[in-house]
């Protein structure tokens, strides 16, 4: 018996697959504990119709994110930062004001997706790497300037 199931069943699969299980199983347990419904033509349709709009929208994301990454790629961003003297910045530089700086500059860049390697501690320029999907990712120079 095919059944769609309506979330995560362990051992069975994940929420939106089409699975085929044992008739027993399927009444006795996963359609009356609610984890699945029994699959009809029309719910299979609307199952496919769904997947395929959902990987319309992966693709649609992944051309964005390149589109990004070519439009980031090399660029300069000034963070400014209160600092010491000798350059030293009072705390470091976050992944979040990069992200502010990107904002300011017309990127929505979200802080999570900036990596740094190490702390930035110092008044100079910094190679940031901004992991934008799995697979791609946008190298841009971060300015720290002194705040005036």
């Amino acid at each position: 018996m095919q059944v769609i199931l309506l979330q995560d069943v362990k051992g069975q699969g994940k929420k939106g697959e089409l699975i085929d299980v044992n008739e027993g199983y399927a009444r006795n347990f996963l359609v009356k504990k609610g984890f699945a419904e029994v699959a009809t033509p029309a719910k299979i349709n609307d199952l496919k119709q769904k997947k395929a709009a959902a990987d319309y929208h992966k693709q649609e994301e992944v051309k964005a994110m390149h589109a990004l990454a070519s439009e980031l790629k090399g660029k300069t961003f000034t963070v400014r930062i209160k600092v010491g003297q000798g350059g030293k910045v009072f705390g470091s530089v976050t992944g979040a004001n990069i992200s502010e700086a990107l904002s300011a500059a017309g990127y929505d860049v979200d802080k999570k997706k900036i990596v740094l390697a190490n702390p930035i501690k110092n008044v100079g320029i910094y190679d940031v790497d901004i992991k934008l999907l799995e697979g791609i990712t946008a190298k841009i120079k971060v300015e720290v300037a002194e705040e005036q």
